[in-house]
């Protein structure tokens, strides 16, 4: 079953969504956008040829959509979220789910009063995450003791870290620092740099201490655009390790097994299929398949496309795909982790309402 989507919001996150109704309408039926800024609202209709609105209450009695999308500024996202609540409407979040401690909070109160909320958290479902979590679940490294993540920001990478580690809801002890160094800039989301300019360049390390398990988180600002600077991950278990695509493991305890990760997208080297991305594999079987292979996505449109299919089945079924909890976990340790750099005291991670 297709359930139809309303979309609230018009900056460059909204059309990752926008893309996804345009390529597959039958699966994800987009019923209108509501966009608060005429001259936005009008630019969206004409580019997207989608159904564009001024309120949601008239979206809401035109087409009623199955749930809605709240693509919004961090500081728009609560309210959105509490008026959807009034009108008996389903919530797929974009994220942050919260600002701060308070805002979390609230957002739990929200769900125990009724309101249905998952978050478009998409990292683990991007192709290459998703086959090394497939791995990592597979239990071929044994129990994961480590995880040293580079990829993304903030309460991204923090879910991204938790995976890996298979943490769930624990909460560890933090210790943060930041340092700044210097860079030559680098393209922004839609634009290549012009000339040389050198800038500064802010990286966050922080440790995670579970006890039994450590978590370190590394990000550099400029790791999403920058062609100087690349991500980077680490996994290690008792039984083996996955550093970047490369995996090591011992076939008995004598004879020690490596392979690859090995990504296979149609349309290159003579292929003819068109361009799209189909597996990753490696160790003799295939790890992850695109469940939208005829689609010229990036990771990130299939990723999010994945969300917006998981909450067709949590409307279904009421199974979570990434629920509430864990992205106010998330947030929360992400807070906390600018509380230990600026202080550059050691935090602990403290119970909270969603545990």
């Amino acid at each position: 079953m297709a359930y139809s989507f309303g979309l609230v919001g018009s900056g460059w996150r909204a059309e990752f969504f926008l893309r996804i109704a345009r390529d597959l309408p039958e699966q994800f039926p987009l019923a209108g956008v509501v966009a608060r800024n005429p001259d936005k609202r009008a630019a969206l209709g004409r580019r997207w040829a989608a159904p564009t609105f001024s309120t949601l209450d008239e979206l809401l009695a035109e087409r009623r959509p199955d749930f809605v999308v709240t693509s919004v500024s961090a500081s728009a996202n609560l309210e959105w979220m509490e008026i959807l609540l009034e009108r008996g409407v389903p919530v797929l979040s974009e994220t942050p789910i919260g600002r701060d401690l308070k805002e979390l909070h609230r957002v739990i109160d929200l769900e125990r009063a009724g309101a249905r909320i998952q978050v478009a958290e998409q990292y683990i479902f991007q192709p290459l995450h998703a086959a090394r979590l497939a791995l990592i679940e597979s239990g071929r490294l044994g129990t994961v003791h480590e995880a040293d993540v580079s990829i993304a920001h903030g309460y991204h990478g923090i879910s991204l870290l938790r995976h890996f580690l298979q943490t769930g809801l624990r909460l560890p002890k933090i210790v943060a620092r930041r340092f700044s160094s210097r860079i030559v800039a680098g393209p922004h989301r839609g634009r290549l740099p012009k000339e040389r300019k050198i800038v500064d360049s802010v990286r966050t390390i922080a440790q995670l201490d579970y006890s039994d398990r450590l978590g370190i988180f590394d990000f550099t600002g400029d790791q999403y655009h920058s062609w100087v600077r690349s991500p980077r991950l680490m996994v290690r278990g008792e039984e083996g390790e996955i550093n970047q695509t490369t995996v090591r493991l011992l076939q008995r305890f004598d004879t020690p097994f490596q392979f690859e990760l090995v990504r296979r997208d149609t349309g290159q080297a003579g292929n003819l299929e068109g361009y799209s991305h189909r597996t990753i594999s490696g160790g003799g079987e295939v790890l992850y398949r695109n469940p939208f292979p005829e689609m010229r996505w990036n990771d990130d449109e299939i990723a999010v496309a994945t969300s917006l299919a998981k909450m067709a089945t949590y409307l279904t079924t009421g199974e979570p795909a990434y629920g509430v909890a864990e992205a106010c976990h998330d947030c929360y340790l992400d807070q906390l982790i600018a509380e230990a750099a600026a202080s550059g005291r050691e935090v602990i991670a403290e119970t909270q309402p969603w545990m």
